[in-house]
This record gives C-alpha cells, structure tokens and sequence, in this order.
C-alpha cells in the first residue's frame, strides 16, 4: 500500500508538471515588489544599516559602565616572623603582624549622575545619527527604485517604437511592390530599424544595471532574470507650502536632532568636569593582630582613616574651559545644521516646483500633439501625400517627447525623494 501511495504521488506530481509546461506558464513567477516591499527588505537586510544599529546598542551598553561605582579595595598585610632566641630556630606565627584593609573611594557632587546622564545623551545621539543614516540610504534606495521604473518605462516605450515602426515597413513593402516607392527609399526605411533594435538593447542593459544596483542595497542574491519591481510611474502637481515643508524639516530632520542634542550632552559634560574637579575621600577601616606585645590587651586593634587629596594645582582647570568652549562650538553647529536644512528644503523644492511646471505642457499638450503628428503624416504617407523625410521627421519627434515626458516623470519622482529626504519625513508617496 505505501508502495502504491508513493508510486501514485510521483505520478500525480508528473502529470501536473506535464499541466503546467503544457499551459506555457513558467514554473517560478517573476515577484514585482513594490516600494513598501522593497524598503521593508532594505531596513531588515541592508548590512550597512544593520552595522550601525549595533553602534546604537553599544553606547546603550556603554551606559551601564557609566553608572558604575568604584569598587572596594582589600589589602593583607603578614610581617614580623620572628627566630627563636632560645634554639634559632624560626618561628613564623609566634610573632606575626596581621592586618587586613578595606578601603574604599566616594564619589561626590553626584560624579556618576552626571556620567550616566552624558551616557544616555550620547545614546540619543548615535540614535539619532543611525536615523540620519537610514534616512540617506533610504534616499539612495529610492533613486534606484526610480532608475529601475524609467528604465522599464523606457524599454516598453521602445518596443512599442519598434513595433510601430515593423508595421511602417510592412506599408513600404508593400508600396515598393506597388511601385509608389523607390528601393533606395525602402532602403533607407529598413536601415533605420537598426536605431530602434539599438535602442532597445541600451535600454535593456540599463534595466538590468540598476536592478543589480537595487539588489546590492537589498543584500539580495535573486537572480536578475527573477527580480522586478512594481510602481506608479507619473506624478501630480499637489504641493505644500514652503514654509510647511521648513516646519516638518525642523521637526524631523535627525541629523539637526542630533546637533541639539550635543549642545545637551556639552552642557552636561561641562557639569561632570566641573564635578570631577571636586575632591574625592577614601575611607579606610583596617584591623590588626600581633601577639607578640607583652601587653595582652594590645594585641588586636582597629583602626579608621580618611584620605583627602589636596587639590591644590590640579583641580580640572584644562577639562572645565575645554567643555565650556565645546558649548559654544556645539551651538555654532546646530546654527549651521538649521541654515543647511533651510537650504536644502528651498532648493529641493524649487526643483521640484520646476519640475512640475515643464510636465504640465507636456501632459496637456506635447504628448498629444506629437502622436496626432506623427499618426497624420504617417496616414498621409501611406497615401503618398508625405515625403519620405516628412515621416521620418515626424517619428522621430514623436520619440523625442515621449522620452523626454519619461524623463521629466523620472526626474519629478527623484526630487520628490530628494524632497523627502531633505524634510526628513515621507511627504510625497
């Protein structure tokens, strides 16, 4: 019976390979991500990504050291051993000296407090730094995404190209035949194929490239052939204020974050200096066994003692005024980190703005005008009411604009990264 179920699963799993071959299907489908998908990749595969996130969970565990107390200090001391005067023999615990010492150093004016806290803010702004990290990466993947749908939009509008073209030589085939044609004109209609065909390969090469490129930021080891990616491929006029985009960049851009955040860490380091230039006592408390004085009540004792440094030259002169000017310096950089996020919102979003303005001539009236051209010089030359250079012209302009409209597409999807990328915050999808 296993026999037969085993012989029956086996052919069962043929006949539906069989199925599948038959029907034309390929056995593994070719998965389209999306943009959602590809970065939910990126934030969990990206090594660089995953690199520096393990530099935010060392400082956390830096944190732990920071709160540290000192530790206790334990001294045994063994002295005294002796000879015996009666046969010189030697006697090491006759006369032996025992004291054992603990010691142990205070910290004052709240000297771990303060560690800690520098510690943590330190923390804050690795985080911060880790967040600024993502936020380039993530524009990098971004552009490639991109890059990747032009170049898909590109090849499809160069096949479709082609394939309009095929048809035109099909019609000049067939006036030759008739004779409304000369063969050097046939010639030179079926010569031009060879820009279309090149045009496809580059475009093919330079699809391939930037899915090479995606999946090396994706950490990915899909082959190329098995790797697509799925989007929206146009734009819309839809924009905010500049002074809203200036709002939301102050808001969430990490890097400016991370600037403020080191004038906190500055004020508290100049406060652990300040700290740390205050006096330290050690306590000490120690007890002693000698049983060689000939007083019996002297022979154990204890004993207490506190050590005070005088800090008389050294009292952290150098670390106090260093901090102090770190403030200053620490401030003058969060001043510039502002004025550099103001420029970088004006001048993203005055491209963006350019962008926009040059596809709207397009979408209402280049497009449409360039395929209404071509369609009626071709309808005109089929008929022999254009001349050869009048088609020509007219097909090539047609390419022009719809690959120029590509590209502005393309153009208006970077800068809205970018735009993005500037403010910190995902505000155009």
């Amino acid at each position: 019976m296993q026999i037969l179920k085993l012989v029956s699963r086996k052919i069962g799993g043929i006949v539906a390979a069989g199925l599948l071959l038959a029907s034309g299907l390929p056995a593994v489908a070719q998965l389209a991500l999306t943009w959602d998908q590809v970065k939910s990749k990126f934030e969990t595969a990206n090594p660089v990504l995953k690199a520096d996130a393990a530099n935010v969970e060392e400082m956390k565990a830096e944190e732990i050291t920071a709160f540290l107390r000192p530790n206790p200090q334990f001294t045994m001391t063994e002295d005294g051993t002796t000879l015996s005067p009666r046969n010189g023999s030697w006697q090491p615990l006759r006369g032996t000296d025992l004291q054992p010492n603990f010691s142990y150093l205070h910290e004052r004016e709240h000297k771990r407090e303060l560690r800690l806290e520098s510690a943590k803010e330190g923390t804050q702004i690795t985080a911060s730094q880790h967040l600024d990290l993502e936020r380039n990466l993530l524009f990098n993947l971004r552009s490639m995404f991109v890059q990747t749908l032009e170049a898909k939009a590109v090849l499809d509008l160069a096949k479709a190209d082609l394939e309009y073209y095929d048809k035109i030589i099909d019609i000049s085939r067939a006036r030759f035949k008739a004779g409304d044609i000369a063969q050097v004109d046939l010639d030179r209609i079926e010569l031009l194929r060879v820009q279309y065909e090149a045009e496809i390969e580059t475009a093919t090469v330079n699809l391939r490239t930037a899915k090479f490129e995606l999946l090396q930021l994706l950490n990915e080891r899909t082959p190329v052939d098995k790797f697509d990616v799925a989007g929206t491929f146009d734009w819309s006029d839809a924009l905010q204020t500049l002074d809203e985009y200036h709002q939301i960049a102050l808001d969430n851009r990490p890097d400016l974050r991370a600037a403020i955040q080191t004038i906190q860490q500055a004020n508290t380091n100049h406060k652990l200096a300040v700290s740390n230039g205050s006096t330290d006592p050690t306590y000490s408390a120690w007890y002693t066994w000698n049983p060689s004085f000939n007083n019996p009540n002297d022979q154990q004792t204890l004993g207490l003692s506190v050590n005070i440094p005088l800090r008389i030259f050294d009292r952290n002169q150098g670390e106090k005024k260093r901090t102090l000017l770190d403030i200053d310096r620490s401030r003058s950089a969060a001043d510039a980190a502002e004025a550099q996020v103001f420029d970088d919102v004006d001048s993203t979003f005055e491209q963006l703005r350019s962008n926009i303005a040059l596809l709207k001539p397009y979408k209402e009236k280049y497009r449409d005008q360039a395929t209404r051209v071509r369609d009626t010089v071709t309808f005109a030359y089929q008929r022999g009411g254009a001349s050869l250079m009048d088609f020509l012209n007219a097909q090539s302009d047609y390419r022009v604009v719809q690959l120029a409209y590509a590209q502005l597409v393309a153009s208006y999807l970077t800068y809205a990264g970018q735009l993005n990328l500037v403010v910190g915050h995902e505000v155009i999808p």
